[in-house]
């Protein structure tokens, strides 16, 4: 088991929660390949769409319904600062995760977080385990409580 996929199953543990990491046969990189290998609908899917603060310099996490972009307007304004493009080594250093499999959870460091009010239409969603072939299940409340995210109409 890698690290990545080893400290989401801890924090799938430390939160209580009963889900298991599921591995596809295929990657899962995108929200439409994790959707297909599911076999669920596209915003069951949660995104983790990271920014840079162009302040603060800190890694920030949006986590979106697999078929919505997030406005930058409207993610600046909730995160209270201008958002640039965060690069690869930013996600890594601040998540521990390689970008196409960033979890919302277990991650090396905290992380502030907004979540899509889509997601909320749904009993169960689908998240990256930390890997690209690996996702797991979980309610829309249960993604808010373990993230410590705010719900905030952030999309376009």
């Amino acid at each position: 088991m890698s690290k990545s996929l080893a400290r989401v199953t801890e924090a799938i543990k430390a939160a209580g929660l009963s889900s298991q990491p599921v591995e596809m046969p295929d990657e899962t990189r995108t929200a439409q390949q994790a959707a297909d290998a599911v076999g669920c609908a596209l915003d069951q899917i949660v995104k983790s769409i990271i920014f840079r603060g162009e302040t603060s310099g800190e890694a920030i996490l949006f986590l979106t319904a697999g078929g919505n972009q997030v406005d930058p307007a409207k993610a600046s304004d909730a995160a209270g600062e201008a958002l640039g493009r965060a690069d690869a080594a930013l996600v890594r250093s601040q998540t521990g995760f390689a970008i196409g499999g960033v979890a919302p959870i277990g991650h090396l460091n905290p992380i502030r977080a907004f979540v899509d009010p889509r997601l909320f239409d749904f009993t169960e969603i689908w998240a990256a385990a930390g890997t690209p072939r690996h996702v797991f299940p979980l309610s829309p409340d249960d993604l808010l409580v373990t993230t410590g995210a705010k719900q905030l109409d952030f999309t376009a």
